[in-house]
């Protein structure tokens, strides 16, 4: 059985693929051993953490584009969390994922606001000098 679920934060994507084998997690081709930053790295195996046994038979493949290191960190988290549940059908590990963090299985529809006139950002306006 393949399971196709997607996450997003901010502007990063992730699209991932859930299928049964024998524990292989693989992000943007590469294994996900090799992700540097390790921050990053743990943030993404967080659902393997809370669902113990469940990632010995299934295997993950991850294609992220997009955003910075900690928004595709949290695409991918996203992503593997709604492939799991989606894959195994299992409503006790939805509700585990629920009551540990929301945003493994919501995504996260924050957008940085964009820039106006008059200032050099979002809200802040140019300084004002009477001298």
């Amino acid at each position: 059985m393949v399971t196709n679920t997607s996450g997003k934060k901010k502007t990063a994507i992730a699209r991932a693929t859930v299928t049964d084998g024998e524990g292989r997690v693989r992000i943007n081709s590469q294994p996900v051993e090799l992700v540097e930053p390790e921050m990053a790295r743990l943030k993404m195996l967080e659902p393997f953490r809370i669902a113990e046994e469940e990632r010995e038979d299934v295997d993950v493949d991850i294609d992220v584009s997009g955003g910075g290191i900690s928004g595709q960190a949290d695409a991918v988290r996203t992503a593997i969390a709604r492939g799991i549940v989606q894959h195994t059908g299992d409503a006790e590990l939805r509700d585990a994922f629920m009551e540990f963090d929301r945003s493994l299985l919501v995504n996260d529809v924050r957008q940085s606001e964009p820039k106006k006139w008059g200032g050099p950002g979002a809200r802040a306006r140019y300084q004002k000098s009477y001298r």
